[in-house]
């Protein structure tokens, strides 16, 4: 654990962007090998309007991201948050732990609230009128919307008392795991039903947008 805990908390810009990238063009080359749906679209086309947003959202979270430092800075420094204040476990599952949390709070409940609220829902729909779901549609996100789930995840860091390299590791996966979730490919449904125990399959996620 002590690896990825130094790595995280050093991870520099290039590799962020690398994982964003690298996500995309690995899914993207299962979609065509193994799609979910024959969409007949120009995959090309689609792709530049989704990743106008996805640079969108690059910019809004890069130029926000010394309030996220800061705040998590602030909740170590002072011990301060749920995760300060439990007692003393093992690096793993503590790094399991606020990976749910974090999950839970600025992915999730960001996510419900914008279907219930109705100004909210105004930003998320540009996500839900993609009609071609791809990997590409995962960073898809009005950049009103990108604020919004920047706010939530400020406030996760907040309560929880989140540490940087934490941070950094749960968006990491996040933006691997919505490229994979959102990506059109067609998994055995074996393999897809076991996945969906712990995370969310593309099968799974298309009840979602269909």
């Amino acid at each position: 654990m002590e690896p990825i805990i130094e790595y995280f908390a050093n991870i520099s810009s290039a590799h962020r962007s690398a994982i964003l990238v690298g996500g995309i063009a690995f899914f993207w080359m299962m979609e065509s090998a193994v799609p979910l749906f024959r969409f007949e679209y120009q995959k090309w086309q689609h792709a530049w309007v989704s990743l106008f947003f996805t640079f969108t959202t690059i910019v809004v979270n890069f130029s926000m991201a010394f309030i996220l430092l800061l705040a998590a800075d602030w909740t170590v420094a002072n011990e301060f948050g749920l995760l300060q204040w439990a007692p003393a476990i093992n690096p793993f599952l503590f790094a399991l732990i606020g990976l749910m949390l974090l999950d839970l709070i600025s992915a999730w409940f960001a996510h419900w609230v914008q279907h219930k609220i109705n100004w909210m829902w105004g930003f998320h729909l540009i996500h839900h009128t993609d009609t071609y779901i791809d990997t590409t549609s995962a960073n898809r996100h009005h950049p009103g919307e990108s604020v919004i789930r920047f706010v939530f995840t400020t406030m996760a860091v907040l309560i929880l008392g989140a540490p940087m390299w934490l941070v950094f590791f749960y968006q990491s996966l996040s933006v691997v795991l919505s490229q994979f979730n959102h990506a059109n490919i067609s998994l055995p449904a074996k393999i897809d039903t076991w996945i969906s125990y712990f995370i969310v399959s593309p099968n799974m996620h298309k009840v979602h947008h269909h």
